[in-house]
């Protein structure tokens, strides 16, 4: 850290919520311990004056949703001291104790069945940093050429002289009529792959979905489909305009455990998942005899051909695998009429934990991504306690772990809901909030999807807001957070926040300044609380979620997907249930 931060001790402060072990009685240790208690309990004045009355209005309890409270929650689990909140840490454990406690001092019920905690059996799997990669006739060092995993659970597994295939883009896709791998054996061969889908590289929307990446794009979706093919190997080419993210993303990314599900199923896996930078793919084709851009540009046509590179990969990787536990953390709030129909608030409580390979500051603090989304559904919560009445329907919160693992606290939770999924009315997901400036507009990542957009729409109108679509969305964020894994089971949810037309009273140099620190922090050591952030841009969102969630958990509707959208077929199938 650039700042010496007080050691906290939150086991003494926090009661955990599923276990009787914990004490309710300690007291708080630090400053900021006293801080995060103080604004856990800070009474509102609109409770004060009704003491012992019914309790405020929405209006209150909107107005009342209070920014040193939710700053304070921010910068408490952003400090050295959740050690990055990694899953199955003690920096992780620290962060689910806290969030159990914030939600029962709330007065939430339990969100699985008596406990706040619903356990996701996961395996860590760290390949040892010391490998090399032999591409043809280079070897490459890890991190800076490569990265490489398996997601086997085995304690060493190698790539022998692997026949290297050029597959273009790596995507089946019958609907598109297309098919990367066809008349292809990749037994036991390796897939070199290009980034993202075609749509993006011509921007032709008639082409997938043009600018919008689809899941075929999804680095996820390219090994699945290599290892269905049955390849021992993949090889994405990193390429930062089409990834959306620079090659200092993927190395630490892949660095340091990586988590997967304990219990992941029958699907095949590949041997060995890599990446390589996109100079070493150029020098890789080059000395095949093959020109990389060419083949680039021929991968955009439906009728490309696979084509076999003159060159082996060799690498081994060696794991250290380990079998633990890190909890999603639920909460509800029980309806009125229909306790059985619910509304879903999520956000991930994970971040990227510690990399002691790097010299200085070692934490991912994870400050924006996304200590912000967790403290608002928190602050969310506490509104909707404010009200004179419970709502409708019941609102439940999760706080999901493991998803900068590949979304597995949110796959666990789809697959073994404690709601069904056509129980589930709608879902909003808060992931990474604007600090940037206060905007008048509102941007929706998937834009048009759901009608989950007419309840956040009219409650974006009170701040004088319009939705927006997303400005990238080449990046694929729709597929890149929580909510797609209950929108794959056909559950209507949006992902929305921040947007880019900044109210004139800002002060755009420091809009400037925060929006580029951003970009440059984004899983990186730097993402840290920072006091001179616009805080009452995210308190802007938290409030627009709250009525958004307030108007669908009183409403009686039940929102859908679009016409012509990939998740409504599912959705209305799962009704008739």
């Amino acid at each position: 850290m650039k700042q010496s931060l007080l050691a906290l001790s939150i086991t003494a402060l926090f009661l955990s919520a599923c276990d009787d072990k914990q004490q309710d009685n300690a007291q708080p240790e630090s400053t900021e311990q006293a801080q995060v208690q103080a604004a856990s309990t800070k009474t509102t004045p609109a409770q004060s004056q009704n003491s012992g009355k019914p309790q405020n209005s929405f209006l209150t309890a909107y107005d009342n949703i209070d920014l040193e409270q939710y700053k304070a929650r921010v910068k408490f689990m952003s400090t050295d001291d959740f050690q990055g909140r990694s899953p199955a840490t003690e920096g992780g454990r620290k962060t689910v104790e806290f969030l159990a406690s914030e939600f029962k001092k709330l007065g939430l019920e339990p969100g699985n069945g008596d406990s706040y905690l619903q356990q996701v059996p996961l395996t860590s799997i760290e390949a040892d940093a010391n490998m090399e990669l032999q591409l043809g006739d280079n070897t490459l060092k890890f991190p800076e050429d490569f990265v490489a995993n398996s997601s086997k659970l085995e304690d060493t597994v190698t790539l022998d002289k692997s026949e290297l295939v050029f597959v273009g883009f790596g995507i089946v896709a019958p609907e598109y009529n297309w098919n990367d791998y066809e008349g292809l054996d990749m037994e036991g061969k390796t897939a070199v792959i290009l980034v993202n889908d075609p749509g993006f590289h011509t921007q032709d929307p008639a082409v997938f979905e043009g600018k919008a990446m689809t899941y075929y794009g999804r680095w996820t979706y390219k090994y699945e489909e290599a290892a269905r093919q049955g390849a021992a190997g993949a090889i994405i080419i990193h390429d930062t305009a089409p990834a959306s993210y620079g090659w200092n993303v993927v190395s630490n990314s892949w660095s340091g455990p990586q988590y997967h599900l304990a219990e992941p199923g029958d699907d095949p896996k590949l041997d060995v998942e890599m990446w390589i930078t996109f100079d070493q793919a150029q020098n890789l084709f080059s000395q095949a005899g093959l020109n990389l851009s060419e083949l680039q540009e021929a991968a955009l046509k439906p009728d490309f051909k696979p084509m076999p590179i003159d060159a082996t990969a060799s690498v081994t990787v060696r794991n250290s695998i380990s079998k633990s536990e890190s909890p999603n953390v639920i909460a509800t709030i029980p309806g009125k009429t229909k306790p059985d129909e619910h509304v879903v608030y999520m956000a991930h409580w994970d971040h990227l934990g510690m990399n002691p390979h790097l010299e200085g500051d070692q934490v991912f603090n994870g400050a924006i991504d996304n200590a912000t989304g967790t403290a608002g559904i928190i602050s969310i919560a506490q509104a909707f306690m404010a009200l004179p009445e419970k709502p409708e329907r019941s609102v439940t919160f999760i706080a999901v772990t493991a998803e900068e693992q590949g979304l597995l606290g949110s796959k666990y939770y789809a697959a073994n809901p404690t709601v069904p999924m056509n129980k589930i009315v709608g879902a909003f997901n808060i992931d990474s909030m604007n600090v940037s400036g206060r905007v008048t507009d509102l941007t929706v990542v998937g834009f048009g999807k759901s009608q989950m957009e007419n309840y956040v729409e009219k409650a974006a109108q009170r701040q004088g807001r319009e939705l927006v679509p997303e400005a990238s969305p080449e990046r694929g964020g729709y597929y890149r957070s929580d909510h797609f894994s209950l929108a794959k089971l056909g559950v209507p949810a949006i992902y929305a926040g921040g947007g880019t037309e900044y109210r004139e009273d800002q002060d755009m140099a420091l809009i400037e300044k925060h929006n580029a620190k951003r970009g440059e922090c984004y899983h990186q050591a730097c993402d840290e609380y920072q006091e001179d952030w616009a805080w009452e841009a995210a308190l802007d969102d938290v409030k627009v979620f709250f009525e958004a969630g307030y108007l669908l958990s009183n409403s009686g509707d039940y929102p859908n997907w679009n016409e012509g959208t990939e998740f409504k077929a599912i959705r209305d199938q799962s009704m008739q249930k």
